[in-house]
């Protein structure tokens, strides 16, 4: 049964972080497009501290349009809490997360709004092809997606963002969540509720390069890796049950060969061989123990996810200026 539009608000949650080059036209398309839906909307900027000029556009568009609202974090928390911040504070019966590079096309946000009208609560999009980035990122993420559907018990849907729509009760289910490290691509997936797709053509940046390099994409796999699953810690208990086992093993075969054929002269290479893999393995357990112990240790101090230096226009769009913790 199709939703009425009466009365209906859509947030649209924008994190930023040095955008200056794309924000611009970002502002200009998401206009458009949601002027063509019928809906009333409110843009949810959140600056992550960004460095550049892209905060002064933001209160430049706020002069003009009080549909835009700005969340000013302290500081630069990454984008996971700043997408956390917009959803904390946005007021819409349909929230939208998008980021401001435009590879996420607005002209897609139609579609999305199409299927939340049929009743669904989470409407997520899966990119159908990825232009603009390389093949080593192309499969990297193929790979990713397809790795840890397969260790989680969470069905974490493949080659798909954060760019989606979700309901209120969606949202209101996931301000409930507030653990420290956040994979947020798990958790859109772990509140559940009736989810449904669609595809969708991903673009090349408009301006600018992207924040990810390599080194933090390998940080967000393991987050997202560790925050939903036990599996390397059961994997290193299985590895060292193995190896134990081969020692064990090992042990016989020697003894045997040696009443057989008498002791011969140990070899050096073999030796170091030996040690040097049963060093690694240790080490790489602790490791994998380490990488728990510290998201415990994270999570046992209860610090606030974040502190806004100013917020503006989500008050009855009256402006807010205040320095403020969320618990």
């Amino acid at each position: 049964m199709r939703k009425t539009m009466k009365g209906l608000l859509v947030s649209i949650i924008v994190p930023v972080f040095n955008e200056s080059a794309n924000i611009m036209e970002f502002y200009f398309r998401v206009t458009r497009v949601m002027n063509q839906t019928g809906y009333d909307y409110e843009m949810v900027f959140i600056n992550d501290g960004s460095k550049d000029d892209t905060l002064d556009k933001l209160h430049g568009f706020r002069e003009k349009d009080r549909r835009i609202k700005i969340i000013d974090l302290s500081r630069n928390f990454g984008k996971e809490i700043a997408l956390t911040a917009g959803l904390d504070n946005c007021r819409g019966d349909a929230v939208i997360p998008i980021d401001a590079d435009l590879q996420d096309p607005p002209e897609v946000i139609p579609d999305l709004l199409a299927k939340w009208e049929d009743g669904y609560d989470v409407v997520y999009a899966t990119r159908s092809k990825r232009d603009g980035e390389t093949s080593m990122k192309k499969l990297t993420a193929h790979l990713f997606y397809r790795f840890i559907r397969r260790l989680t018990p969470i069905s974490i849907p493949q080659d798909t963002g954060d760019f989606r729509l979700m309901s209120r009760k969606v949202v209101n289910a996931l301000k409930e969540l507030r653990e420290q490290h956040r994979f947020m691509k798990g958790l859109f997936s772990w509140v559940g509720f009736n989810q449904t797709s669609i595809s969708y053509r991903r673009e090349p940046r408009f301006a600018g390069k992207t924040k990810f390099n390599y080194w933090k994409l390998w940080n967000f796999a393991v987050e997202g890796i560790t925050s939903f699953t036990f599996l390397p810690l059961q994997a290193a208990t299985y590895l060292g049950f193995a190896i134990s086992l081969f020692a064990i093993l090992f042990a016989c075969y020697l003894f045997i060969t040696t009443l057989l054929h008498g002791n011969a002269v140990p070899g050096y290479p073999s030796l170091m061989v030996a040690v040097l893999f049963l060093g690694g393995v240790q080490l790489t357990t602790l490791g994998i123990i380490g990488e728990y112990l510290g998201r415990i240790y994270n999570e046992s101090k209860r610090r606030p996810l974040y502190f806004t230096q100013s917020i503006i226009g989500l008050d009855d769009n009256k402006e807010l200026s205040r320095l403020e913790g969320v618990k």
